[in-house]
Order: structure tokens, then C-alpha cells, then sequence
């Protein structure tokens, strides 16, 4: 904790709500309303654990559980992706979004499967070497799949922490080190309750304590919540994650691209020409661009006139 903010933090406060106010009622709810998700309790491996985080990065959970559960049954360790064609990683990936995670994710089963005898890391700095994983997905991992005592700091569990602790609106851009400190502090001593605390903050976050319309009269921590007590204020005011503009952006023609490539007739040998790409996009420049970045980010090739694929 820097200086700054453990000045800005009133550490034995913060800490003594944690335990003796937040904690009871909040684990009591996290038992009682839990998702029942196929990767949580220790149903999964660390793997796919890690999957998981890497899927659920900007999608909803609703959106991710399928495309989890299919993944998983056809690649379920780094060894069996880190083989797999790349088409095949594409084409499984299907709308989640933002398709070059999959690639990363396929370059970090090879490094597992190589370097790691095929058994995820369990340090911090093993993790966060690993092509795509960050600081929170290896929290994550550390946290869920291995039951490490670690804060897990991501935009939910900073919005309730927040609004919870500090009384203040969580706001964009990357934690500050005033709401890393809040995480460390609050972290529970056991490392079993390290996890269940960092499972229940973040399901609290997506299901109660949302961005814009919380649900403070079902909260279990209402009573307790200085955000609450101070009457909301600012609510929604600086989103943690503003919602982004989509129709008509790159990501738009990219989709689209991405699309008709899954979707292509077996007949069509798996190649999409120009003349049908072409149709798939009015603005012929901003197609021709997104086509060569998809190309360039190893999501599709570019074949003798101009015909499309996805990568062999």
C-alpha cells in the first residue's frame, strides 16, 4: 500500500466493518444466491479456470457459459488446444467477442503444455508471463483455482468496495491505488475466506450492486453500505465501464467478416470470395481495412484474388 493511499484510508476502520459487519451477511447471500456456474467449487480444473477469465473478459457470464462448456469438452486441457487448428479455435469461439483472445489463448496452452508440462503455474509472475494473462486474471486463477489468498480486483468488486467502504462511486479507467489498498485491506486473513470474500464481492457486483440500477433494497450489506447512507450519490455518474459505441465500428465489419466465415456452406470449401465479402459491408474501405486487420491479427487468411479463410 502506497503512502497516499493508505492515508486517504482509514485502515482499522475499513478493516473491523469488513469482519464484523459485511462478511456474516455477505457470505450468507453468496450461499443462497450463488450462480451454480459450471467452472466454481472445483468442478474444473485450473485450466479451466483460466478459460473462463479469458472468455468472460468483456462478455457477460450469461453469454460465456456454453461456449465454456463446448470449448472445454473439446480442448479440456492446454495440451489438447495448444494442437488444435486454428480455424477450429476460431470457429469454437464463435460471437463472443474480441476473436484474438482465442489466439492468445491457444499461444498460452502452447506455453503451458511446452514449459509447464501441461499444468497451469501457480506463482503470480509465472501467470501474468503467460501470453494474455494479466494481473486479474491471474489473481483470478490464483484466487478460485489454486484457493491462494489474494485480492482479486476487478470492475465489480471495485464498484462494491467502493461504494461499500468508501461511500464513493467507483470511476473509469484502471484501479487507483487508493481501491487496490481498499481490496488489500478488507481481504480476509484465512485463504479459504480470501476466496469465498472475492467470489461474493464479485457476484454482489453483477447481480445486486450494479453500475447504474443497484438493487439496495435486496442487499445483504445495505445496512452497512456508506454509499447507501450518503443517498447514491453520483450514482452512474462516470460509469466503471462505459458502454462503447458498436454499430458501424471496425468491431461491427470485423464480426461480420468473422461471421460469414463460420458460416460458410461445406460446398464452399471454406472460402469466402471477394465478390460475397464485398456485400457484407457498404463502406468498401473501412471493409478492405478491417479485412486487412484481421489478417494481420492471424484471424483470417488472404488468398491469390483476394478470396478470404480462416487460418489452416
Amino acid at each position: 500500500m502506497t503512502t497516499q493511499a493508505r492515508s486517504a484510508l482509514d485502515e482499522a476502520f475499513v478493516r473491523e466493518l469488513a469482519r464484523a459487519g459485511v462478511r456474516a451477511p455477505l457470505f450468507a447471500w453468496w450461499d443462497e444466491h450463488a450462480r451454480a456456474l459450471p467452472w466454481r467449487n472445483g468442478q474444473t480444473t485450473p485450466w479451466g479456470v483460466l478459460v473462463c477469465e479469458v472468455m468472460s473478459q468483456q462478455t457477460q457470464m450469461s453469454r460465456v457459459v456454453p461456449y465454456w462448456q463446448a470449448w472445454m469438452s473439446q480442448w479440456p486441457t492446454a495440451r489438447a488446444l495448444a494442437g488444435a487448428p486454428k480455424a477450429d479455435v476460431i470457429q469454437a469461439w464463435g460471437r463472443l467477442g474480441y476473436p484474438r483472445r482465442a489466439l492468445r489463448l491457444q499461444e498460452c496452452a502452447r506455453v503451458v503444455a511446452s514449459e509447464y508440462d501441461d499444468e497451469l503455474p501457480r506463482g503470480y509472475s509465472e501467470l501474468t508471463a503467460l501470453p494474455g494473462v494479466g494481473d486479474y486474471t491471474a489473481s483470478a486463477v490464483m484466487s478460485f483455482a489454486y484457493g491462494e489468498r489474494i485480492a482479486v480486483v476487478d470492475t465489480n468488486i471495485r464498484r462494491v468496495l467502493s461504494r461499500v467502504f468508501l461511500g464513493e462511486e467507483s470511476l473509469g479507467g484502471s484501479a487507483s491505488p487508493l481501491e487496490r489498498a481498499l481490496a488489500d485491506c478488507v481481504l480476509p486473513a484465512g485463504a479459504r475466506d480470501a476466496t469465498t470474500w472475492n467470489q461474493a464481492v464479485m457476484e454482489l457486483g453483477a447481480l445486486v450492486c450494479t453500475a447504474k440500477q443497484p438493487q439496495c433494497e435486496v442487499c445483504p450489506v445495505r445496512a452497512q453500505c456508506r454509499f447507501f447512507a450518503a443517498g447514491l450519490p453520483n450514482l452512474g455518474e462516470r460509469r466503471t465501464r462505459p458502454r462503447q459505441r458498436f454499430a458501424g465500428t471496425d468491431r461491427q465489419v470485423r464480426g461480420r467478416v468473422l461471421h460469414a466465415l463460420r458460416e460458410l456452406e461445406p460446398e464452399a470449401g471454406g472460402v469466402l470470395v471477394y465478390a460475397r465479402a464485398a456485400e457484407l459491408w457498404p463502406d468498401r474501405a473501412q471493409l478492405d481495412r478491417c479485412i486487412a486487420s484481421l489478417d494481420e491479427d492471424g484471424l483470417i487468411e488472404i488468398l491469390p484474388g483476394h478470396a478470404l479463410r480462416l487460418p489452416q
